[in-house]
C-alpha cells in the first residue's frame, strides 16, 4: 500500500492528483490553508484520503501541522500562489511571503516529513516555466521558479538514494486559474496545438514519482511551448 502526502491537494493540480491516486487505491493525506476545507475535499475524495491544515507561509508550525502523518512513500508539494510584482513597483511584503511560502515553506514540509519517507520513496516539487519565460510582473514569480530547479539538484544529493525531482508547467488551459481566459495565440504558438491540462501535469508526476531512474530532473510539462 502506497502514501502519498499532497501539499496543496485541495483545489488544482494537486486535487486533480488526489483524485487519481485515491482511484489507483492509494492512501492519500492532502493539506490546504483551512481545516474545514480540507476536511469537506477529503470527504469528496473518497474514504481513503483525509485532510491536514498546513500554512506554508508559517514554516515554523509545518512540523506541529504534519506530526500526525506517520508514513509517506511519495510526497508532492503542489501549493503554489501568485503575485504581481515589479522591480519598479516593488511589494517587499508580498515578495517575502511567496519566498517564504515556496522555497523556505516547501524545504520545511520535506524536513519534517523525511524521518517518515521510505528510503525508496520519492519527492516531487512544483515549479513553472516563468523561470524560463518571464513577463512583466513575474519578478518574484521567476525567480522563486528558478530556485526550485536548484532545490530540486540539491536535495537528490542531500537526501540520496530518495529521488526529487520537479514539474515546471506551462499554462494549464483547464486548471481554475486560466480557464475562460483568452488563450488563443499562446494555443497557436504551442506545437502540439492545444495548452496542457491538468490530467497532462497530473499524469507527469505519477511518472516521475514512479520511475527509479528519474532523479534531479526538472520537468517542463508545456507542450512544447517554449520552443515556439
Amino acid at each position: 500500500m502506497t502514501t502519498i502526502v499532497i501539499v496543496g491537494g485541495t483545489s488544482g493540480i494537486g486535487l486533480e492528483l488526489a483524485r487519481r491516486r485515491v482511484k489507483a487505491g492509494d492512501d492519500v493525506v492532502i493539506t490546504g490553508r483551512d481545516d474545514s476545507r480540507c476536511a469537506a475535499v477529503a470527504a469528496e475524495i473518497g474514504a481513503r484520503c483525509r485532510g491536514v491544515a498546513v500554512e506554508l507561509s508559517d514554516p515554523g508550525g509545518i512540523g506541529a501541522a504534519l506530526s500526525g502523518v506517520e508514513r509517506v512513500d511519495h510526497l508532492v508539494v503542489a501549493a503554489i500562489d501568485r503575485d504581481q510584482n515589479t522591480a519598479a513597483d516593488y511589494s517587499v511584503e508580498r515578495a517575502m511571503r511567496l519566498v517564504t511560502l515556496k522555497l523556505v515553506g516547501y524545504t520545511e514540509v520535506v524536513h519534517a516529513l523525511l524521518p517518515r519517507m521510505t528510503p525508496d520513496g520519492a519527492v516531487v516539487l512544483f515549479g513553472g516555466l516563468a523561470k524560463d519565460r518571464p513577463y512583466p510582473g513575474s519578478t518574484t514569480v521567476s525567480t522563486i521558479n528558478g530556485g526550485i530547479a536548484g532545490l530540486v539538484h540539491t536535495l537528490a544529493v542531500e537526501l540520496a538514494p530518495l529521488r526529487v525531482n520537479a514539474v515546471h508547467p506551462g499554462i494549464v488551459g483547464d486548471s481554475p486559474f486560466w480557464s475562460g481566459k483568452p488563450l488563443d495565440a499562446i494555443i497557436a504558438r504551442t506545437p502540439i496545438g492545444r495548452l496542457a491540462t491538468m490530467a497532462d501535469v497530473a499524469d507527469a508526476v505519477d511518472f516521475l514519482l514512479r520511475n527509479p531512474a528519474m532523479n534531479g530532473v526538472n520537468l517542463n510539462v508545456d507542450g512544447g511551448w517554449l520552443l515556439a
